[in-house]
């Protein structure tokens, strides 16, 4: 029997995985600040993310204003010294349950990373997170049409939200606030 030094489909590789590193972010630091920025920004120029990108007063201070919020946090991955990999997340609390919950926020690799399993690592360094918080969920947002994102959520347990299958699965609405 022959083993074969590829790695399977959608797993990292051992050049790859010795150089990854998935980690909390600091937001402290400046090194962190700057790779969530960065990621953050290519993934809002992606048509999934939008496809514009951050504006200058979030590029300024949306690190500062994660910082100021106790409730947030993001996990970086990292191959070698390149960021490749973001993860927001903010912590919510369930009335129902009465606990935390920790909503992923953001999740994205760069396109050169995709496809061998960085998300799924960040997800599970966000999954120790919140039960380190105590949480009693992980909730997401997902686009309908992103097939790869729900395939690896799906993966990764989650599932679409309902109570009783009679009401249906929950939408995620928006309404934008001027201020």
């Amino acid at each position: 029997m022959s083993h074969s030094t590829d790695p399977a489909p959608g797993e990292l590789d051992m050049s790859q995985s010795a150089q990854l590193v998935v980690r909390l972010a600091d937001y402290a630091c400046d090194k962190d600040g700057a790779a969530i920025v960065k990621l953050l920004d290519a993934y809002a120029r992606e048509s999934a993310g939008g496809g514009m990108p951050l504006s200058p007063y979030a590029v300024e201070h949306v690190v500062r204003e994660l910082a100021k919020r106790p409730q947030a946090f993001s996990v970086l991955a990292w191959c070698g010294m390149e960021p490749i990999g973001l993860v927001n997340c903010i912590e919510g609390f369930s009335t129902f349950a009465c606990a935390p919950l920790v909503n992923v926020h953001d999740v994205t690799v760069i396109a050169s990373h995709r496809g061998v399993g960085i998300a799924r690592l960040m997800l599970l360094e966000v999954e120790r997170e919140a039960k380190n918080r105590g949480a009693c969920k992980l909730t997401l947002e997902v686009l309908s049409g992103n097939v790869p994102a729900r395939q690896l959520y799906e993966r990764a347990g989650f599932v679409d939200y309902q109570l009783d299958p009679e009401w249906g699965n929950a939408c995620f609405m928006q309404k934008w606030l001027k201020v």
